[in-house]
Parts: structure tokens; C-alpha cells; sequence
């Protein structure tokens, strides 16, 4: 018997017992659909945040307070100096010293528990209020449906307008109703709508970015009545090949804004918004790991599955087995049969949990957000590797087993 006539006996095993061969695949075909259904999920998941983060651009950064937050900046463990936070005038006239180079846009976040009111009609207590200027919507990319941005006089005194997320539109307004020119209130104080963004969408429940209002940043100032607020400020550099100088001409001008002297450090921070995205592989490449690591248990729980049922085969086949050893199968031949046999059924069985897997991972990926469909090249040769090395550990002991059977017990088994 040589390695050809192995594969045609393989083959025709299969076919015969077609019941054992469907139900040993299945073991195969959950634990691969596990684990490529989690990484596809994975995959996918990441893309659409990427993608929501792509509007920021590779030649953006942020001036922000030193470590995030403002207080005590902490490095290698220890507590350093305590740095004051970013205050609003200080924001303003970074933007204006900012603009002999290029765009920026100064905002802050106002709540993220504000109750809207209109008329008789009530919002949950979970919007977001937060104060933009007249470049927020274009360096965030932002887009509207309808209505405007804000003038300059409107940013520049503060006026009592705003622009509303798509969900709070069908919440405070009929289908069918303009909420332009209408009148909202928040903190006690009338607000006239001037706009309305593109719906954006979220991440799972979170539909947020839907639910926030956005208010001129001179006005939300104004709400800031004991200095909390942080003020946060989102440069726009000309091309990916100025970001470094122009991050370092943005240094000198807040160094000269915040009076930091020439022996100190920076008392705020430099982003780029590139670091954004190389966070965000982390993350996901830490999901990853995760993900393999729960489909590997349940793929090693099927091979421990397939091995049992290879070796009951080898018991069910023992009078098969003598006869072929009697006609001079050799060992070697036996051992190849057996581990073709279980590689064939761990690869069929490989192939539908492949297919099973990129059908549940997209499913989840756009079930948590609307995105396109993506087929992980990457897992699906990963997945048939790992077919193949499941195949040849579950079909050693059996293989071996039924190599070591002797021809005359053999032909003698019933």
C-alpha cells in the first residue's frame, strides 16, 4: 500500500461510516468556529472604531492638561510636580496664536448626565453636553444633516444656540417636525437649535455621540463656575510630514501662554492623535490573545473528543486491520491510514467551522456596530494549521495502537 492508496482508503472510510465522520467533524468544526468567530468579532470590532477615529486624520494633535486630568503628573511610579489645569483664556490664546499656522479647535466637556427638556417632553438624565467652537465640527468630522454651524459672533459672545445629536431630535421632535429655530432648555436656560449632526452611532448601547449637545465654548465657560472644567484643544497641522515641527512650534507658543520657564518641563501635553489608533491595536491585540486563548481550550477538548473516537474506530476495525497486515500492510502503512484518516476529518470539519466562524463573527461585529463584512485570511490559514496538527495529535495514539495490533489476534477479534 503506498501514500496514494492511503488517501483512497481515508476517503472511503469516510463515506462509509458518513454518521461518525459528520459528528467527528462537528467537535472539529465548533472549536474552530469558536475560534475564528472571536478573532473575526475581533477583527471587525476594531475596524469600526478605527474607522470612527479616522476622521481625526494622521496630521492632528492634542493639547492637553499634564496627564490627561490636570493634579499630580506621575511618572516611573513616583508623584512629580503638581500642574495647574489648562484654563479657558489660556486655551483661547494658544487657538490664537495657532491660526498664523493653521486650524485648531478648543472644546470641553460640560456633563454627561444633563436632562433636555421641550415642553411637556423630557429626556433621560445621560446627554452630553459639551462647549465647541466653529472648527470643532470640521476637525472631528463632524457632519450635519441639517441647519449650521456656529457664526463667529455666536462663538465669540456666547449666544444661547446648539447643535443637537440625531437622537435627540427623534426623541424631543415629531418625525416629521423642523427642529430648526426651535427652543430646548438644559440648566435652566433656553437654547435655540441651529443644527443637527449626521447620526453617528456607537459601540454596543452606547449611542452617545447621538445623544450630545454641542453648545459655543464661550457659553459653556460661563457654566464653569468653580473651575473644573477641562479644556482641551485639537490642532490641525498641514500635512503628516509637518506634524513633528509643527507640534514643536504649538509647544513654544503654550510654553510662552502657561509661562513655563526654560529649565522646566512642559506643564501640558502633546498627543498625536496617531497614538490613538497604535492604543487601540494594543488593546485589540490583547482581545486577541484572549480570544485564542478560550478557541485553543475548546479546540484541545475536541481533539481529545476526535481521539477518543479514533481509537473506538480502531476497536470497531481490528478484523480490517489483520487482513491488511496479512497482506503485507507494514506498520508505517497502517500508522499513515489511521493519521490521513483524522487530518481528513479535522480538515472537513475545519472548513465549515471556518466558514461558521466568519458568518458568527461578523454577525456579532455588526450587531455591535454597522460595518462591512470582513473574511479574516490570516485565521482562516491559522485555522487549517491548526486542523492539521489536531488531526496529526489525535490520530497518533490510535495510529500507533492499531500499528502494534498483531495480524492473527487480529483476524481472529469478533
Amino acid at each position: 500500500m503506498n501514500l496514494i492508496e492511503n488517501i483512497r482508503e481515508a476517503l472511503k472510510s469516510v463515506q462509509v461510516n458518513i454518521l461518525r465522520t459528520i459528528l467527528t467533524g462537528a467537535i472539529i468544526a465548533v472549536g474552530i468556529s469558536s475560534l475564528v468567530g472571536m478573532l473575526t468579532a475581533i477583527d471587525g470590532i476594531k475596524s469600526q472604531i478605527a474607522e470612527s477615529f479616522s476622521g481625526l486624520g494622521a496630521n492632528s494633535f492634542d493639547v492637553r492638561n499634564k496627564g490627561f486630568s490636570g493634579g499630580r503628573a506621575i511618572q516611573d511610579g513616583k508623584q512629580e510636580k503638581t500642574y495647574p489645569k489648562l484654563k479657558f483664556r489660556e486655551v483661547q490664546a494658544f487657538k490664537q496664536k495657532y491660526s498664523s499656522i493653521g486650524l485648531s479647535t478648543v472644546y470641553v466637556s460640560v456633563s454627561g448626565t444633563a436632562e433636555i427638556k421641550r415642553g411637556s417632553k423630557t429626556t433621560n438624565p445621560n446627554t452630553r453636553i459639551r462647549g465647541g467652537d466653529e472648527n470643532y465640527l470640521a476637525i472631528k468630522a463632524i457632519q450635519l444633516e441639517s441647519g449650521r454651524n456656529f457664526s463667529n459672533v455666536e462663538v465669540q459672545y456666547g449666544n444661547n444656540v446648539c447643535i443637537i445629536g440625531k437622537e435627540l431630535q427623534e426623541t424631543l421632535f415629531e418625525p416629521n417636525e423642523d427642529p430648526i429655530t426651535k427652543k430646548i432648555s438644559f440648566f435652566g436656560r433656553p437654547y435655540t437649535i441651529v443644527g443637527v449632526m449626521e447620526k453617528q452611532g456607537g459601540v454596543g448601547q452606547d449611542q452617545g455621540a447621538d445623544r450630545q449637545i454641542l453648545i459655543p465654548v464661550e457659553n459653556a465657560a460661563r457654566l464653569d463656575g468653580r473651575g473644573t472644567f477641562n479644556y482641551n484643544v485639537t490642532a490641525w497641522a498641514s500635512g503628516p510630514e509637518t506634524v513633528e515641527y509643527e507640534m514643536g512650534q504649538a509647544t513654544g507658543m503654550m510654553r510662552e501662554i502657561r509661562q513655563d520657564r526654560l529649565t522646566e518641563e512642559d506643564s501640558f501635553d502633546l498627543t498625536k492623535s496617531q497614538s490613538v489608533a497604535e492604543s487601540l491595536e494594543e488593546v485589540a491585540s490583547y482581545l486577541r490573545i484572549g480570544g485564542f486563548g478560550i478557541g485553543f481550550i475548546t479546540l484541545l477538548g475536541a481533539s481529545i473528543g476526535l481521539m477518543n473516537i479514533m481509537l473506538v474506530s480502531v476497536t470497531e476495525r481490528t478484523r480490517e486491520i489483520g487482513i491488511r497486515k496479512a497482506l503485507g500492510a507494514t506498520p508505517l502503512r497502517i500508522r499513515q491510514q489511521f493519521l490521513i484518516e483524522a487530518i481528513m476529518i479535522c480538515v472537513l470539519g475545519g472548513i465549515f467551522g471556518v466558514i461558521l466562524g466568519i458568518a458568527i463573527g461578523n454577525v456579532i461585529a455588526n450587531a455591535i456596530g454597522p460595518g462591512g463584512f470582513l473574511v479574516p485570511w490570516l485565521w482562516m490559514i491559522v485555522a487549517f494549521m491548526i486542523c492539521v496538527v489536531v488531526g496529526l495529535l489525535s490520530g497518533v495514539v490510535p495510529a500507533f495502537k492499531a500499528s502494534k495490533l498483531d495480524p492473527i489476534e487480529a483476524l481472529r477479534y469478533e
